[in-house]
């Protein structure tokens, strides 16, 4: 197998480019979307950082040659047919020219107006940590969130606790549903503590992913 007997498996488009989607490894988030030809692949494999291909200006480039925010890339999956990379990345500072963490930060509602505001994530813990922040932003009436974290830290870890047994309890007397639904009040109420202690969850992220490595 030569060196880059995997470009030979690119489907390059008439004018010698292919699209290229970037998700965030950590987290799952698409940050962008952008061509690359075949020396952009080159040399994002040869270097360990995103290249791609100008179709506006010509000509090759790399992301955060001029922002630093750079693109370190973990792996380059091709999907089935060839015609579509994938660069799965630690992304330095924002993926988007705008400043955005993400390029995806017009929503369309289902009327098909749009909506302006940051990707909320790929993640679905992530979307639920988001909310939960809002929640203390907004402090909507009625809110669960926001009474539980109004009792302050203390009462929180109480909660986390009392979780964490009901989740024990359920492996050994109930069922696989009770389970799954003594587990999702457990990763709640973590993510509740993790707000009230200011610690994000990117945080808890990194960390597992030190553990996966």
């Amino acid at each position: 197998m030569t060196h880059d007997h995997w470009l030979d498996q690119v489907r390059f488009g008439a004018d010698g480019l292919v699209p290229v989607v970037t998700q965030e490894q950590r987290t799952g988030d698409l940050l962008m979307l952008a061509w690359a030809n075949r020396e952009a692949l080159e040399l994002t494999l040869a270097t360990g950082t995103a290249h791609y291909w100008s179709r506006s200006r010509g000509k090759l480039w790399m992301k955060g040659e001029t922002s630093e925010h750079v693109q370190l890339v973990q792996e380059i999956r091709l999907d089935c047919d060839g015609d579509t990379v994938l660069y799965r990345v630690d992304q330095t500072g924002p993926a988007c020219h705008t400043g955005s963490r993400t390029c995806f930060s017009t929503g369309v509602r289902p009327d098909g107006t749009t909506t302006q505001g940051p990707d909320p994530g790929g993640h679905l813990l992530t979307r639920l940590a988001g909310t939960i922040a809002s929640r203390v932003a907004e402090r909507p009436d009625n809110s669960y969130t926001v009474a539980l974290l109004d009792h302050g830290l203390a009462k929180v870890s109480q909660k986390v606790g009392e979780e964490a047994v009901e989740v024990v309890v359920a492996a050994h007397a109930e069922d696989d549903r009770h389970l799954a639904a003594e587990s999702a009040d457990l990763l709640f109420h973590l993510l509740v503590l993790l707000q009230a202690r200011g610690v994000p969850f990117d945080d808890v992220l990194s960390a597992l992913e030190a553990r996966e490595k």
